[in-house]
Parts: C-alpha cells; sequence; structure tokens
C-alpha cells in the first residue's frame, strides 16, 4: 500500500498516525451489526481497524488503483467497495431494512463543502457522520451568529444536524501532510428540525440568497424575495448582515417569502 504516489487532483492525504485512526474508530462506538460506510478509504488505515469492530465495511472510493489495493487486502465478504464519485453517489441505496448508515472518513478537503450538502440532501438514512476535515471547515460547521465562521454552510449544516467537534489533528499524521490542520467532527442528522421552515427548498434559496454578497445587507441581497417592511414586521432589521441572524431568524424569513 506504501507505494502508491497519492493524486493530488484527488485532495489525497493519506492518514498513517495509527492513535488518531484508533482515536476515530472509538468515537464512532460501533456496534458489530451497524450499517458502516467508508468514504474514501485510501490505502486502508481506517478500515482495517473499522473491520476488526464490524462484521461488514461497505466503502465508496474513486481512485481505481486504490480499489484494485483495497480488494488484495481484505476479504470480498468484509469489504464491499463500490467504484465511483462520493459527490454523486447514492449512499441510501446501501441502507436495507430499515438500517440507517454511519458514515465515515478523511474526507478530500478540495471536496468536503459540497459532499456535506450532497450528504444532506439523504439525511434519511444516515444515523451520523464522523468525518476528518479541514479545521477551518469544521469552525464553520459549528460557528454561532455574528463570527467571521458563520455562513450558509453553517446555517444549513445546523437546521439539519447536531455538530459536535471531537478533537484536531496535526499535519504529520498524514502523507503527504497538508497545508493546514484538521479536526475530527460528528454530525448527527435530527429527526425534527430544531426550528420550524415551510418549505426546506424556499430556506435553502432564503439563506443562499441572505448569503450571496456578505459585505451587503439583507435589504441588498433579497430583493425580490422580501421587502424590508416585511423584514421590520418580523422584528428583523434589514440593515443587518446575514451573519448577525439566528437559526429562527433564517426560519422566519424563509417563511415568510413570497408574502411581501
Amino acid at each position: 500500500m506504501n507505494d502508491h504516489r497519492p493524486r493530488k487532483r484527488f485532495g489525497q492525504h493519506f492518514l498513517h498516525d495509527r492513535n488518531v485512526v484508533g482515536r476515530i474508530v472509538a468515537a464512532l462506538a460501533l456496534g458489530a451489526d451497524d450499517r458502516v460506510v467508508e468514504i474514501g478509504p485510501g490505502t486502508g488505515a481506517l478500515t482495517r481497524e473499522l473491520l476488526t469492530r464490524v462484521a461488514h465495511l461497505d466503502a465508496v472510493e474513486l481512485d481505481r488503483d486504490l480499489i484494485a489495493r483495497l480488494e488484495s487486502d481484505f476479504p470480498r465478504e468484509r469489504l464491499t467497495l463500490h467504484q465511483g464519485d462520493a459527490l454523486k453517489f447514492d449512499f441510501c441505496k446501501i441502507a436495507s431494512g430499515g438500517d440507517k448508515l454511519r458514515l465515515i472518513g478523511n474526507l478530500p478537503y478540495n471536496i468536503s463543502t459540497p459532499l456535506l450538502f450532497h450528504l444532506l440532501d439523504q439525511a434519511g438514512c444516515i444515523q451520523d457522520m464522523l468525518f476528518m476535515l479541514q479545521k477551518e471547515v469544521v469552525e464553520r460547521l459549528r460557528a454561532a451568529p455574528g463570527g467571521k465562521d458563520y455562513g450558509r454552510l453553517s446555517v444549513m449544516i445546523q437546521y439539519r444536524c447536531a455538530v459536535e467537534k471531537l478533537f484536531d489533528v496535526a499535519p504529520g499524521a498524514f502523507t503527504p501532510p497538508p497545508k493546514v490542520d484538521s479536526s475530527v467532527v460528528r454530525l448527527i442528522p435530527y429527526a425534527a428540525p430544531p426550528v420550524a421552515v415551510d418549505d426546506p427548498e424556499k430556506f435553502s434559496r432564503t439563506v443562499r440568497a441572505a448569503f450571496a454578497s456578505r459585505r451587503k445587507t439583507l435589504r441588498n441581497n433579497m430583493k425580490g424575495l422580501l421587502s424590508a417592511e416585511r423584514m421590520v414586521a418580523l422584528g428583523i432589521d434589514p440593515t443587518r448582515r446575514a451573519e448577525t441572524l439566528s437559526l429562527a431568524e433564517f426560519a422566519a424569513l424563509s417563511n415568510a417569502a413570497g408574502h411581501n
């Protein structure tokens, strides 16, 4: 496995620190019959540890060379490999008999944000997610209103999931070492969102519009969606910027959008 040259276009940074691997898998607190899916198994560091805890593991990998190596290292009755792009993969097709999936992975940092949005669309078949991400992204996921890290990703993730940062990981835990620090985060999809939203699609459009230009006010960013007068009626000052709004305030804007 060690002779595989990491491919920059796939954003490959292979985790090799066994202590970190152990901490990640321990944090997942697996049951033997859990339906686990690893995203981007790479050279198999997490895979090997996971297979000491579960009877069977599914994994989604894009790199065909790595798939060939993984197939030679692990028996097919224990590891089912799905060759494909995680950004387009239908994870719910793996779920069967009502079992929800437990996702884990050292995600490629160059696709982590769009991949998280893709997974949110399939949250109905997911029990939880435990991911290694760029530390900066994890700070955005869990950011509170008012800070520079709080943005569209924060709002959309916190609308759908409980977010818990677990621990940081230094660049030296990877081959090659990335130029940034990493963090491990747990995301647990809500059975019901923490705020009442009439139309999730409209909520998504409202949040996107509100953050369209961070330096502009709600009045400017939301032209055509909601009038300043309507915002005032909701108790929201139209001269505020999106990064100051709470999840509940975004829900209020979304529910009122289109009713100027």
